[in-house]
């Protein structure tokens, strides 16, 4: 891992947004290095749902993932727990616009080094680039309550998180079994439990109680 304390590092970038006009802006940021000399940014590829970003991460490894976790084909939660097989050490930039306190929490807990606010310019959050890289750890201030209650009321685990993915997309507990490598009992067990914990009393309503909460999007149907 490149170590951007050291004058002239030179930084592997890797962007993902489902909206190109983020993709461009944070890019602009990085190559045009007006937000300061010690570090060079190199943005060696860009996607634009889940998918192609986990492609990208495999192929290049790259030192810090800019990630968004509302787009098509992947959740945050997911991507970040799958990257992190893939390539540790890079360091992972989520840029939301979601304020659930449930989604929020689920992206520290699989292990997202930074949260940032789509509420502020993306200038704010290449800011924060060099403490991500050093090893630090930084989340938006207005996100720190929202993580704090959200971890306090009872919030759903990765596996309940993964579970509720599947349910809303139509998929059978037989089903969800087979994709996770679990029983159809204990995925009946998290089932219970993702009901439980959000108020719902059928598949309909536990599709609304999530998109109410920010837990699925509801244009791709997925979490993040």
């Amino acid at each position: 891992m490149l170590n951007p304390e050291l004058a002239g590092s030179i930084v592997s970038v890797i962007i993902a947004d489902d909206h190109a006009i983020i993709r461009d802006a944070i890019r602009d940021l990085l190559v045009s290095g007006t937000e300061g000399p010690e570090i060079q940014y190199n943005v060696i590829a860009t996607a634009e749902n889940g998918l192609e970003t986990v492609a990208a991460v495999k192929n290049h490894r790259p030192d810090l993932l800019v990630l968004d976790v509302a787009m098509p084909l992947g959740t945050g939660a997911e991507i970040i727990r799958d990257l992190r097989q893939w390539s540790p050490s890079t360091r992972i930039a989520v840029f939301t616009g979601i304020a659930s306190a449930g989604t929020l929490a689920g992206l520290v807990e699989a292990g997202a080094d930074g949260l940032f606010s789509k509420a502020n310019p993306p200038s704010a959050m290449v800011a924060k680039f060099p403490l991500l890289l050093s090893g630090g750890r930084y989340v938006a201030p207005e996100f720190t309550e929202l993580i704090r209650l959200g971890q306090q009321s009872g919030t759903l685990t990765d596996r309940e998180r993964q579970v509720l993915n599947r349910l809303v997309a139509g998929k059978s507990n037989k089903e969800i079994a087979a994709e996770l490598y679990i029983s159809p009992k204990t995925v009946e067990k998290h089932r219970a439990s993702v009901m439980s914990k959000l108020e719902a009393h059928s598949v309909v309503q536990l599709m609304a109680r999530a998109l109410s909460e920010g837990l699925i999007d509801p244009a791709t149907n997925a979490l993040g």
